[in-house]
């Protein structure tokens, strides 16, 4: 069965790291809230979504953050910065959230007070790097599932992880819980991003 035409794999094929963007094109709030709010459909690790979202638009934040991102000028001319954060501290949502998952129809009462007596039983006496890397992970979802959702509306991404962190997290003033993981430039692409190579599959996978 092939689907090689579909609208998935045309969005997945075309989009590529754009470095190169119009300065002078300016996303809207509504555009990016609509693009994070659709992201939010990833799997997340228990549902908990330890995932924030730090958005820049100002250019003037955008000049002060070139300079924590290694002067990487698509910082500086595309639309909107957004700054994939995570929350090591996901676990003290997880009430709100299945209890939103009882109203919505997704579960009983019974799994809903089960799940969050697990959940807060695990969570919170995990190691601080365990918790991290729940949170990374589950970034990495969002990312490329909040790229996929800009390209489809025919927009341009790149993500950068070359930036201070410790700086980042300083500048703007990141509770202790939180920290960040990846940027995403987004908006207009004023030259075309370069094509990419990849390995062949027998050098990535074994089937068994």
């Amino acid at each position: 069965m092939s689907t090689t035409n579909s609208n998935l794999y045309t969005i997945m094929h075309d989009r590529k790291s754009v470095r190169k963007y119009d300065p002078t094109f300016k996303m809207s709030q509504a555009e990016l809230e609509e693009i994070i709010k659709e992201a939010t459909s990833a799997p997340s690790s228990s549902n908990l979504q330890a995932w924030r979202f730090l958005v820049i638009q100002d250019d003037t934040t955008k000049k002060e953050l070139r300079a924590i991102a290694n002067n990487q000028e698509q910082i500086e001319t595309s639309s909107a910065v957004i700054t994939v954060l995570g929350d090591a501290e996901m676990y003290k949502n997880v009430e709100k959230i299945y209890t939103q998952n009882v109203a919505e129809g997704h579960m009983d009462e019974a799994q809903r007070n089960l799940t969050i007596s697990n959940t807060l039983r695990i969570y919170p006496s995990a190691p601080l790097e365990v918790r991290k890397s729940i949170a990374t992970f589950d970034a990495g979802l969002i990312s490329m599932q909040l790229m996929l959702i800009a390209k489809e509306k025919g927009f341009d991404t790149v993500t950068m992880g070359g930036f201070d962190k410790v700086k980042f997290a300083e500048r703007f003033e990141l509770p202790e819980n939180q920290f960040p993981i990846v940027l995403i430039a987004i908006g207009k692409a004023a030259a075309p991003a370069f094509g990419s190579s990849r390995l062949p599959l027998e050098d990535i996978a074994r089937f068994i």
